[in-house]
């Protein structure tokens, strides 16, 4: 059994890097495709050669195990140890999901990139922003974002940073990314104003404030059932629809 523990922990610190699963990636990404502007949306498909922003969600979790893009390993997080704050806590050097995220949004404002590069840029962005709003991508480093705490998932050995990326989510609703947009993003208008308020550090701050009530509401060894479903599915709901309307708040303004 302990050989077995060891296995899952190892596997899991491989994940650090990783978001939202890919579910979580698609619903953010789709919510944002429903809110673009028409000048907007019109620009996002010339960049991707007629894609969507959900045909890329994903795409920077594969990316960035590759040569080419290992040095966006660490843009997906940000590390708060407990007793520290975003500001207080040591950076990572290579730069963290909210540094990513502002720098992007610059490149991308600044309208000089190559069409190459204006494409990357954007596929980054639509991913991070997503990573930017799962909440133990704000998890302590000395646990690598919850994954070397073991948690069972109804029974079956899991760590905390996994069962948040993709076993809560897909357990909250078994929908597709369409039918999720569909049942979850019913803001009025004054709500989406005052959600896409803020910056993205703020936004990311949120999320770190989030994830210390995870920590408490999940110690070591906790069976994770249909009560802590119940407990979460309202958060993980809010998360994507914060998102997602902050992505496209965001793009909106690149392509104003």
């Amino acid at each position: 059994m302990k050989r077995f523990w060891l296995f899952v922990l190892c596997a899991g610190s491989l994940q650090t890097a990783l978001g939202w699963g890919q579910k979580g990636h698609d619903v953010t990404a789709y919510i944002a495709e429903c809110n673009l502007t028409p000048e907007a949306a019109q620009e996002i498909d010339r960049v991707l050669d007629g894609h969507s922003p959900v045909y890329y969600a994903n795409w920077l979790d594969s990316a960035s195990h590759t040569p080419e893009y290992a040095y966006t390993r660490t843009w997906h997080y940000a590390n708060i140890d407990e007793g520290y704050t975003y500001d207080t806590m040591p950076k990572e050097p290579a730069g963290d999901v909210v540094t990513a995220v502002n720098d992007l949004v610059a490149e991308l404002k600044s309208k000089e990139l190559s069409a190459e590069k204006e494409a990357e840029a954007l596929k980054m962005l639509i991913h991070l922003v997503g990573d930017m709003h799962c909440p133990m991508h704000s998890g302590h480093r000395s646990d690598r974002g919850g994954n070397t705490i073991p948690v069972t998932f109804f029974g079956k050995p899991a760590n905390l940073h996994s069962i948040w990326d993709t076993s809560l989510p897909e357990a909250a609703h078994k929908w597709s990314y369409t039918e999720w947009q569909n049942q979850i993003d019913r803001l009025s208008d004054d709500e989406a104003t005052l959600i896409e308020s803020g910056t993205p550090k703020e936004w990311f701050m949120e999320t770190a404030e989030l994830c210390k009530g995870i920590y408490e509401a999940t110690p070591e060894g906790t069976n994770v059932s249909y009560d802590y479903i119940d407990r979460f599915t309202t958060l993980i709901e809010q998360q994507f629809v914060k998102g997602g309307h902050r992505l496209a708040k965001l793009l909106n303004e690149i392509y104003e």
